[in-house]
């Protein structure tokens, strides 16, 4: 399969995933608006979450891919197939001691993370919806090894799709689950935990059959006995010596959400809130772009690494850029100037105020000032995690922490919540910037013929873009339009599609090939 219609597939899923996931969200917001209640369901969703990302798709997969990759390539399906086994049988057994710790250890969890919200009211709320949410971490870390494997196979599909399931699961909880809730008394918020929990066992389950196509559904031994063994496995010590950089380097991240939700716990009731709901919309490009072509190149360039062949591992970077920057400098423009429309439309209904799109709008603005570099990090960091070389984003990472927390010293005061989303925004800029040189300088990418003037059609063509989407932002009253809801829908879908025209057009103006462009 050709990495382009591997993205694309991928891409398309994931745009599957983020639709359902809006509605999510929109049905969240006009049903609890942004407030106590929501912010403690944000901050007990995003606990189970950061360890999710800091232990399973973020520092497990970097580790756990590339070696699982050049097992295949070099040693057989067999070989590989008891490496899968070894590493399950591990991971299943650290996994359920770190979810009743969890469970046990939720209300200093809480604390640390969104001490405010013992201020706002939504702090004990928080601790219930953390001890029904934390096994999800435990689902979501076996979802990882399954997608590693498929995604490994070049089987991108089941993995890309898996979100919908809990998107449809939370969607169930807050239209049936929650008006049950209220009739007995039980706070209806609490419905969305059940949801992720059930959405999470769902994302598992329709992992094994891809793995029985495959042959490689892991055989997890379940006593002591079988976890000894499986951790004497030489390639399970490998995956764990790659992980510790990996974990300290995934931690910098995930160190920055926490301290941002601190900081915004202390904001007031709904600054949580706003930044999740502006962090939704702003998912839209980072996983359409960033996240698939992450998924699709991380693979490939281990392969090329595997394999000694330098000049495609250069090529594969260099397709991964032009399409970074061919679509998500259009997307960050489109952001910074149309995020009024985009929160009205999607966000402002039921007990969603004007207030809240205003201040919702002003955080994802912010955040668009970065998209160019939380998409670009998504393409480089695999260029180092495929050649097993972890520690030197990790020195990037940890730099990039300071700076962003400087970011937030600046801009928070002046700003409020939505300095924690420009401080993140420009941070990534920083960290794609970083990575970029590093790969450039260590020789494993060389830019090919052809940059500069693509690059100046692309800033072109999104001028042309931006100054069409400026226009219809200023001139249409979408906070006004809030009666007429189809009208400002058709208003907004209107505006996008002459934006895509006019984005596209321009470039066959000005001579590109996009056919050309996307496949090289």
């Amino acid at each position: 399969m050709s990495l382009l219609k591997s993205a694309s597939i991928v891409s398309l899923l994931t745009l599957a995933s983020r639709i359902t996931g809006l509605v999510r969200e929109l049905l969240i917001a006009a049903a609890f608006g942004a407030s106590a209640t929501t912010d403690a369901f944000n901050v007990a969703f995003r606990i189970p979450n950061l360890l999710r990302r800091l232990f399973a798709e973020g520092a497990f997969s970097q580790a756990f891919v590339p070696i699982l990759a050049e097992s295949r390539t070099r040693n057989g399906e067999q070989a590989t197939h008891d490496l899968v086994n070894a590493v399950g049988t591990v991971l299943f057994g650290v996994l359920g001691l770190v979810c009743v710790l969890g469970v046990i250890g939720a209300p200093v969890l809480v604390w640390a993370m969104a001490s405010g919200l013992q201020e706002s009211g939504g702090f004990d709320a928080a601790v219930v919806m953390t001890r029904w949410m934390f096994p999800y971490i435990g689902f979501m870390s076996l979802v990882a090894l399954s997608a590693g494997i498929l995604n490994t196979w070049s089987r991108f599909a089941v993995p890309a799709v898996t979100p919908v399931l809990l998107n449809l699961s939370t969607i169930g909880a807050a239209l049936f689950v929650a008006p049950l809730f209220r009739d007995h008394g039980v706070e209806p918020v609490y419905a969305l935990a059940v949801g992720v929990m059930v959405g999470g066992l769902l994302q598992l389950a329709v992992q094994v059959p891809a793995l029985l196509k495959i042959g490689m559904v892991p055989r997890i031994g379940v006593t002591l006995s079988a976890w000894r063994k499986a951790r004497a496995h030489p390639g399970v010590g490998r995956i764990l010596k790659q992980m510790a950089p990996a974990i300290l380097g995934v931690s910098v991240a995930q160190l920055s959400l926490l301290v941002n939700t601190q900081i915004a716990s202390h904001l007031g009731a709904g600054a949580v809130s706003w930044l999740t709901y502006a962090d939704r919309l702003m998912e839209f490009p980072t996983a359409m772009l960033g996240v698939a072509l992450g998924v699709v190149l991380l693979p490939q360039l281990s392969r090329a690494q595997a394999g000694g062949d330098a000049a495609r591992f250069s090529d594969l970077l260099d397709w991964g850029l032009r399409l970074v920057l061919l679509l998500a400098l259009p997307a960050a423009v489109a952001l910074l100037v149309f995020a009024k429309p985009l929160v009205a439309v999607l966000y402002h209904y039921g007990r969603f105020t004007p207030n809240d799109v205003q201040q919702t709008v002003l955080a994802l603005s912010c955040y668009g000032v970065g998209l160019m570099g939380l998409i670009g990090v998504k393409v480089l960091a695999p260029g180092f995690y495929a050649t097993q070389d972890i520690k030197t984003p990790v020195r990037i990472g940890i730099t990039v922490l300071a700076i962003t927390q400087g970011f937030n010293v600046i801009f928070v005061p002046v700003l409020g919540h939505a300095g924690l989303a420009l401080s993140i925004g420009l941070g990534s800029l920083v960290n794609a910037t970083w990575l970029l040189l590093g790969l450039r300088k260590a020789g494993r990418y060389q830019p090919a013929p052809g940059w500069g003037l693509f690059a100046l059609r692309v800033v072109l063509a999104t001028a042309v873009l931006g100054v069409g989407l400026w226009l219809a932002t200023t001139h249409i009253d979408w906070i006004g339009l809030h009666a007429q809801k189809m009208v400002r829908v058709g208003a907004m879908a209107g505006c996008l599609v002459g934006a895509a025209v006019l984005y596209f057009g321009t470039l066959a103006a000005t001579g590109l090939n996009l056919k050309k462009a996307i496949r090289r």
